[in-house]
């Protein structure tokens, strides 16, 4: 059974139809990952997994739940948490305020502070500005940061949008492997990420979304060698 299930679908902005009858699934372990233009519908999508924008039509299911009018803090403590596009840390608190924010669902005061030193031991540059306001960070500090907070929830699915964003082609890679590491640890992964190519290489399936519509799907090893996929998206 699928961890995360999508079935057919719609959102719309007012008039404006962002996703039509769309559908997808993560398995438990997966790191999946949702490629396509800008404007194609790919953050609305993740929004919609972690309940911040309704549904005009269709379901969500959450390891057999659903959690399709779920709030958004009910979806956060049944397991999804969400690293948005542009990081957003909270400018004027410490890295350590933002991580106690991530944990905001939770009341294990002890297993909260260990879960800070696990943190702080995959993201070590965080401990060493853990006093430090995370507006004053570099964009690649930032992404480690709410990547961490996110995690903070203990989920089973961590919802990624565009984590390499703005970044250095160096911090690009850091950062990836810090996804690779977070996976093996047992976190399911549905990613949406502007560097296809990366994303591709470092994901199980994907899944191709053109205006609000999923295209095409499969194997990211398999659709590397696609046509349709390397001319519209790789380059080449």
């Amino acid at each position: 059974m699928a961890l995360l299930e999508l079935e057919n679908l719609s959102i719309n902005y007012g008039a404006i139809q962002a996703v039509r009858n769309l559908s997808l699934e993560v398995n438990e372990g997966e790191v999946v990952t949702l490629i396509g233009a800008n404007g194609a519908g790919k953050t609305t999508t993740l929004r919609a997994v972690s309940r911040l924008l309704k549904l005009r039509e269709g379901a969500i299911r959450f390891d057999g739940v659903d959690i399709t009018n779920r709030p958004s803090h009910a979806v956060v403590r049944l397991g999804i948490a969400q690293s948005p596009e542009g990081r957003q840390v909270l400018a004027r608190q410490s890295i350590q305020d933002n991580l106690l924010l991530g944990a905001y669902v939770r009341n294990d005061r002890q297993a909260i502070r260990d879960d800070i030193s696990r943190m702080y031991k995959l993201f070590p540059r965080l401990e060493e500005r853990k006093t430090q306001l995370a507006g004053t960070l570099s964009g690649g500090e930032q992404q480690m940061l709410a990547i961490a907070r996110a995690m903070m929830s203990r989920p089973r699915l961590l919802l990624l949008d565009e984590p390499s964003l703005g970044l250095a082609p160096l911090i690009i890679l850091e950062i990836f492997s810090i996804i690779r590491n977070l996976n093996a640890e047992g976190v399911s992964i549905l990613l949406v990420e502007q560097n296809a190519k990366l994303a591709m290489q470092n994901s199980n399936r994907t899944y191709v979304l053109e205006a609000g519509q999923i295209t095409f799907s499969g194997q990211s090893q398999e659709l590397l060698s696609d046509e349709r996929v390397l001319h519209a998206y790789l380059g080449a």
